[in-house]
């Protein structure tokens, strides 16, 4: 049974992280932010790490974090989601964090977890290349071992805050099988790691490519056994995704219902029009839907259960194709005002179109759910 009521403490947390981020990031914050390189405030992750203890939530406490579950690590992404939150948190605690946690590499876990629960490290996973694929065949970087230790050739493209990056896992071939993929850690000044910004449809959100020659790299976990590992983050950063995705929508509901509400036309405000009103209608029904599916997507990641797989794809589907289009009627109800550059809803918008690509689109998270459906009937 799916237990969609929280907890105090998670009330708790949420209203603590929604006032640290109505004081820390604004609106003109955040478009600060984004126009700057690396995209984040220094000394904000660090009270958002220190103060806060937010980037050890999802760590185990022997590795120096607090030991929450996923639900809680949600909590914080729904609500950085409704704030447009400019930082790595995303890439260091869903990504960099679950794949250590997951390779089953103690050592490399308390090499680096540590420095990720204190926000010491800043962490990212450098997946897709390319072709653009999120599956094990899109992975074309070549680990190579030698007397020196493992060095990777290769580029990895659409890498979160890679160039923020004190620590980067990088996933590349280790021998000729489609799934021979072995998982490396790659310091963020490495010798013959080249970083440059990528240019991307949602400024908020900082994405680089890496161009490895030759780099030195530590292994992680088994030499052709990551591809599993890196599966099951996949997953959680569907399930993550998902979250900031339905607290960006919450947000542009309001800011749609809002506007309505004190925008006069023809002697009334313009949300008593019917026209209005089935916007707004059908954008509350869509974050609900979305709301329901991440429910079922918190509840498998948090237990590591093996619906996971079904539940991942079916909240990145519902969580993206609601936001994007919550954001589109935002604009619609804004009018003209809605299309100009001051105004925030094109930022809602961007982040929304962005992040429903991010991981796979929605037809990519429909044929996983197919295969795994389809698994499960035979």
């Amino acid at each position: 049974m799916i237990n969609v009521i929280e907890s105090e403490e998670r009330d708790e947390l949420r209203r603590t992280v929604r006032s640290f981020l109505t004081k820390r990031s604004p609106e003109p914050e955040v478009r600060r932010l984004m126009a700057t390189e690396r995209g984040y405030d220094p000394e904000v992750w660090r009270r958002l790490s220190g103060e806060l203890g937010l980037t050890g939530l999802g760590v185990p406490e022997d590795y120096g974090g607090v030991g929450g579950g996923f639900h809680e690590v949600g909590v914080v992404l729904e609500e950085m989601g409704r704030a447009l939150m400019c930082a790595p948190y995303f890439a260091t605690v869903v990504l960099a964090a679950q794949a250590l946690l997951r390779s089953g590499d103690a050592a490399a876990c308390a090499e680096y977890l540590p420095g990720i629960a204190e926000g010491r490290t800043v962490a990212t996973l450098a997946l897709a290349e390319e072709t653009a694929r999120w599956d094990a065949s899109g992975i074309a970087t070549r680990a190579v071992q030698t007397p020196a230790g493992w060095k990777l050739t290769g580029t990895k493209l659409f890498v979160l805050d890679g160039l923020a990056a004190d620590l980067v896992l990088v996933a590349a071939r280790t021998g000729p099988g489609e799934h021979d993929v072995g998982l490396f850690a790659v310091a963020g000044d490495a010798p013959g790691l080249r970083r440059t910004a990528m240019r991307t449809l949602d400024l908020t959100r900082k994405q680089a490519r890496l161009e490895l020659a030759g780099v030195p790299a530590r292994l992680v976990g088994a030499e052709t056994a990551a591809w599993p590992v890196l599966e099951h983050v996949l997953r959680l950063a569907a399930v993550g995704l998902a979250c900031e995705q339905v607290g960006g929508a919450q947000e542009v509901l309001d800011m749609a219902v809002a506007y309505a509400g004190t925008r006069i036309q023809f002697g009334r405000p313009i949300g008593s029009f019917q026209a209005i009103k089935h916007r707004c209608a059908d954008m509350a029904l869509g974050i609900d839907t979305a709301r329901s599916a991440l429910a079922y997507g918190l509840w498998a990641a948090d237990g590591d259960h093996p619906e996971l797989a079904e539940a991942a794809a079916m909240a990145k589907v519902c969580c993206s194709e609601g936001y994007v289009f919550a954001a589109a009627e935002n604009i619609q109800v804004h009018g003209g005002i809605g299309f100009t550059w001051e105004h925030p809803a094109h930022l809602y918008f961007r982040r929304a179109k962005s992040s429903a690509l991010m991981f796979g689109d929605a037809d990519h998270h429909r044929e996983l759910l197919i295969s795994v459906v389809t698994e499960l009937s035979y």
